[in-house]
């Protein structure tokens, strides 16, 4: 079977399921807080970017209630591979429509006109991840504009320099992300995380968690309003 025909993104549930993984999670996550929300997602899931604002939301309304707020990259299509033929591209263009109607994110379609695209989503995690280490409190809009500059303005997250105007807009030293960017260490964490989200149970992208000391409960598998994610978050209490 090619990878093409497991590629499964329901617009019902708007869930993007993730392949199998071979990796180890070898860097365990700390966790420091007894209340957390997890977003479990990749930047380059189309549905990660449908459900984009409502997550926006709910990280606003869990700040004020003092719960914290954090990603654990999920992994998508590490490395890649897939052939950019007519097949692919009108899958991935007929789907992008799907999550437009649906949430009204833009979506640039010229991507899709390119001679050749490996749509290899680790670069993107692992630029992620190299963000959140330079500085935590960054990371969600970090990712919210790796979302942009690639499903909007189409620029390609496997160039480094691809997130040169990124570190810019936010503040960060973009040689120092480069570096960790490059890192055997970032690489591996991010290789971690792909495992770990595995491990709980997560198979498809995006997933939002709700972590109550060493317990994870589900708000969103899939698309959902930030109002249906806070209510089952409060039902649980």
């Amino acid at each position: 079977m090619d990878k093409q025909s497991e590629i499964i993104c329901d617009p019902e549930t708007g869930l993007c399921i993730l392949p199998a993984f071979e990796g180890e999670a070898n860097e365990p996550i700390e966790f420091r807080e007894d209340l957390e929300i997890i977003y479990v997602g990749d930047p380059m899931c189309s549905w990660c970017w449908g459900i984009s604002p409502a997550l926006h939301q709910l990280e606003q309304q869990a700040k004020q209630k003092g719960i914290a707020f954090r990603i654990v990259v999920g992994g998508l299509r590490p490395g890649g591979g897939d052939e950019w033929n007519e097949k692919f591209t009108s899958f991935l263009g007929h789907h992008w429509e799907e999550v437009n109607k649906r949430s009204g994110q833009p979506f640039n379609h010229d991507l899709l006109k390119r001679e050749s695209f490996n749509y290899d989503t680790e670069p993107s995690c692992r630029a992620v991840v190299a963000a959140r280490v330079l500085d935590p409190n960054l990371e969600h809009q970090f990712f919210e504009l790796v979302q942009h500059y690639f499903y909007v303005q189409n620029q390609d997250p496997n160039q480094v320099n691809f997130y040169a105007p990124i570190c810019s807009k936010l503040g960060l030293s973009f040689e120092d992300f480069k570096t960790l960017f490059e890192s055997e260490e970032v690489k591996q964490r991010t290789r971690s995380e792909f495992a770990i989200n595995r491990q709980w149970g997560v198979r498809g992208y995006p997933t939002v968690l709700f972590r109550k000391e060493d317990q994870l409960h589900m708000l969103a598998r899939g698309y959902a309003s930030s109002e249906d994610m806070w209510q089952r978050l409060s039902q649980i209490g």
